[in-house]
């Protein structure tokens, strides 16, 4: 179980691959936040998907519909009992969750004995478990849910992590108006906190190095703040498009059919990476060791904690993955 959120919702992905690797008739169900329901539909390692509105619910306690729904969602997560039930979150409300959910007789609650850095990690949490799983303060996000299944079942963590993502039939065949047939980036330039922004101007010389490749570049938002960032952006970029306002799953197909996808640490760019799509991920103000893509050749990790990566870095990253280009015109910003 991890019901929350867009990142940390893909980053427990593997675990399903590690488990149905050495239980191949084993039966997975998921709970999750219901935004992101049609994001682990597309791992079909899953067998049945139970969604979760807390963040809805607890808005309109109130309204009789409301409480009808978390009845609902208790008796989903009642319908069958569980052999082991895990909780890769370690927060109380999870662990609630956890509590909530049938155990078959000799069955166990599983989840984290202790906090990695910076994380939301609740102690408490450990109430609810029958076996609880030490790990180190700088385990990444996906190794830590990883070790969490093979402490569970006892099985060692021997290949690399597989997010098993395939595109639903209606997006695998999709055209859409502002999806570009040739080739193209996207840069997702929009994360919440401001400190782990890449700063207007170093994007826009990006842009500029892009455009000697003839490459379009497609700037996603999902707030009137990012919009206008994106605007701004596009102003001084003249191979750029600002993006119409996408839907969880278009954003999906943006990131899986990206040629490059250059990106701060943030959801999209860690969707672009679990497709392995060649992605350059960026880390301003984060630390790089917690979700940096470290699974394929295809990705490559800039910056750290206060140390963001320099448009120079960035540049030769494009040329490890796309390769050189004969001629690039003179560029106005250099790093």
């Amino acid at each position: 179980m991890r019901v929350s959120s867009l990142g940390d919702v893909i980053h427990n992905m593997p675990m399903v691959a590690d488990i149905l690797r050495h239980y191949p008739d084993a039966k997975i169900d998921w709970v999750v936040e219901e935004a992101y329901v049609d994001l682990v539909r597309m791992n079909d390692g899953v067998r049945t998907i139970i969604p979760f509105a807390l963040r809805r619910w607890r808005k309109s306690l109130h309204r009789a519909a409301t409480r009808a729904e978390m009845r609902r969602f208790h008796q989903d997560l009642r319908r069958d009992d569980y052999d082991v039930i895990f909780d890769t979150q370690g927060l109380l409300k999870t662990s609630l969750v956890m509590r909530m959910a049938r155990i078959k007789s000799g069955g166990k609650r599983v989840g984290l004995a202790n906090a990695t850095e910076g994380s939301g990690y609740e102690p408490i949490s450990r109430l609810f478990h029958t076996q609880s799983v030490p790990v180190g303060v700088h385990t990444h996000a996906v190794q830590r849910a990883r070790m969490v299944a093979a402490a569970a079942f006892g099985y060692a963590i021997d290949t690399p992590a597989d997010f098993n993502l395939q595109l639903p039939a209606n997006l695998q065949q999709a055209s859409r108006d502002w999806l570009p047939a040739e080739p193209y980036a996207v840069f997702f330039h929009a994360t919440a906190r401001a400190a782990k922004q890449w700063p207007q101007d170093n994007w826009r010389a990006i842009a500029n190095t892009l455009a000697a490749r003839d490459m379009p570049i497609l700037l996603p938002w999902g707030s009137v703040a990012e919009k206008q960032t994106a605007q701004q952006l596009a102003a001084h970029m003249p191979n750029a498009s600002v993006l119409p306002k996408l839907g969880m799953m278009d954003a999906v197909l943006l990131a899986q059919r990206a040629t490059l996808a250059i990106g701060v640490d943030t959801g999209l760019t860690h969707i672009a990476a679990a497709f392995c799509r060649p992605t350059i991920e960026l880390y301003c103000d984060s630390p790089r060791w917690k979700t940096e893509g470290n699974w394929s050749p295809t990705i490559i990790n800039l910056g750290d904690t206060g140390q963001p990566p320099s448009v120079a870095e960035v540049r030769q990253a494009i040329t490890t993955l796309l390769g050189s280009v004969e001629h690039v015109p003179n560029q106005t910003n250099r790093a």
